[in-house]
């Protein structure tokens, strides 16, 4: 299945203040996270975030915070978004058919949104060089289920060519000159 742009919506889980510095390459989430925020604004993907409990793990982190709408930031209690009533509900009322997760912990939050997301019948995309976990392990295996789950495991370049769908398009000719050189 390729992902297209007016179908899907990017869901960043838990880039967080006081959890970043924990994580296993943080520079290289976040530089990754970004540059796809950044391209999913361009093509015009909806953007919404989750901040697990943010009066204890802070918030969303400004490098990215900076680029999403006030009103794609998702406070939540539970480890799954979709398990978070008033996260499940945002997300269902985008109605997207295809979600492309990104965001940490790959082995905690981000694999139980990604396996509610599929058991509501939804394409989940996760892309593995925008995720990452405190031990680089649990980071694998947390995509092996995934992908054992059906879930798709993709790169972050993967996600911004379908979404893009073709060459020769001033969309494709700026993402091209600025992202991809």
């Amino acid at each position: 299945m390729l992902i297209h742009p007016n179908k899907s919506c990017l869901l960043i889980v838990d880039i967080q203040d006081k959890l970043v510095p924990a994580i296993d390459e943080p520079t290289e989430l976040i530089k990754n996270t970004r540059w796809l925020t950044e391209i999913a604004a361009k093509v015009n993907v909806p953007i919404l975030t989750s901040e697990q409990y943010p009066q204890g793990l802070g918030h969303t982190i400004p490098e990215i915070a900076e680029l999403i709408p006030e009103e794609g930031i998702m406070e939540k209690e539970h480890f799954s978004c979709m398990s978070e009533p008033s996260c499940n509900e945002k997300i269902n009322a985008l109605r997207p058919n295809q979600v492309v997760v990104v965001g940490m912990e790959a082995h905690v939050c981000v694999l139980q949104t990604a396996i509610q997301l599929k058991q509501q019948a939804r394409e989940v995309y996760v892309v593995a060089d925008c995720v990452s976990s405190r031990d680089p392990k649990d980071k694998a295996l947390a995509l092996e289920r995934m992908r054992q789950c059906g879930i798709y495991i993709v790169s972050r370049e993967m996600v911004a060519f379908e979404w893009m769908q073709k060459a020769g398009t001033d969309t494709f000719r700026e993402i091209s000159k600025n992202y991809l050189r």
